[in-house]
């Protein structure tokens, strides 16, 4: 996959000159609705023979736009994680757009011309709440601002459970730890990317030992509870349970940490960047009388998670 990364305005050079198949949206989550769109496109360059395309954006358009709360300046996925997604899914070209003031005061006919046209699309695919330009003119306007140059295709909206697949629902989800409803929107397990660094190594006393995560802040962590989780360290990729709370059985008011047993692994790996994926909620945090009723507590969880892994694919990826 071919990534071109452009600051408005971009160089002409930089922009494939072959014509393509040109799917746009933002894409957080690269959600099950997200890839209806990009498959329907799929589709749309196979019988044309000519590459599939997809414009995405580096930030959330509401940036610039407007204020946002702290919450919402975080996101399902990050750049890195989307073009993984975009390249697992058979994109050829991925255009990411750096969204800046001056990108944003483009009329809906200068975007038209400058990332539609000179793009140069034969095809436009966009889901049915698409909108550009700063008075967000829709998806359904584009044709108007098409002038017969190039075709739009508008894909419907998508549901699960007879639920609208957004990624506000899978934001939610995840606020409330429902991860399970949050992959099944997603259509793969959610994922964060954190390092590794130093806790308190109370795991270590009572035969737990736990890889203690930061996590990147622009990133949505799951909220407080018990978790499965499949977790890869330097390319392996290893099963685990996963503890996000305020370790409540050894004292009060302790900050909320993310912290995992990965099973059959005693490795020393400060400082490594790893990948966590969440497959489902177990249950939520208990405070305990003593150690001895949590690590009680903590062998049923294994036993539950290596119970869940052994009939469940365990599948990170899409």
């Amino acid at each position: 996959m071919k990534i071109v990364r452009i600051h408005h305005p971009y160089a002409p050079e930089q922009i494939t000159t072959t014509p393509i198949v040109l799917t746009l949206g933002f894409f957080d989550g690269v959600h099950l609705g997200h890839q209806a769109v990009i498959k329907q496109a799929a589709a749309l360059a196979h019988d044309q023979k000519i590459p599939l395309a997809v414009m995405t954006f580096n930030q959330h358009p509401g940036l610039v736009f407007r204020q946002l709360a702290a919450e919402q300046m975080k996101y399902l996925t990050t750049t890195d994680r989307k073009i993984a997604l975009m390249d697992q899914l058979g994109v050829d070209i991925l255009y990411i757009v750096e969204f800046t003031s001056a990108f944003s005061a483009l009329t809906p006919t200068e975007f038209v011309d400058q990332y539609i046209i000179n793009f140069h699309a034969q095809i436009v695919v966009a889901g049915f709440d698409y909108t550009f330009g700063p008075q967000q003119a829709t998806i359904q306007d584009l044709p108007r601002y098409a002038k017969g140059r190039f075709q739009v295709v508008e894909v419907a909206k998508q549901q699960v459970d007879a639920e609208k697949i957004s990624s506000t629902h899978i934001r939610q989800a995840i606020a409330a730890g429902d991860v399970d409803q949050a992959d099944k929107l997603l259509g793969y397990p959610y994922q964060n990317k954190g390092v590794v660094v130093h806790g308190l190594a109370r795991g270590r006393t009572i035969g737990f030992p736990t890889l203690n995560l930061a996590i990147n802040a622009d990133q949505h962590v799951p909220g407080i509870g018990i978790y499965a989780v499949k977790i890869i360290i330097a390319g392996q990729e290893y099963s685990g349970m996963a503890s996000i709370g305020r370790n409540v059985t050894f004292g009060d008011n302790h900050a909320v940490t993310v912290e995992i047993y990965v099973f059959d692994f005693n490795r020393m790996v400060y400082g490594e960047q790893v990948q966590v994926a969440w497959f489902t909620h177990l249950r939520g945090e208990i405070k305990f009388a003593d150690a001895a009723g949590l690590v009680a507590q903590l062998k049923q969880d294994e036993q539950h998670v290596r119970d869940y892994f052994a009939t469940h694919s365990g599948r990170v990826n899409l």
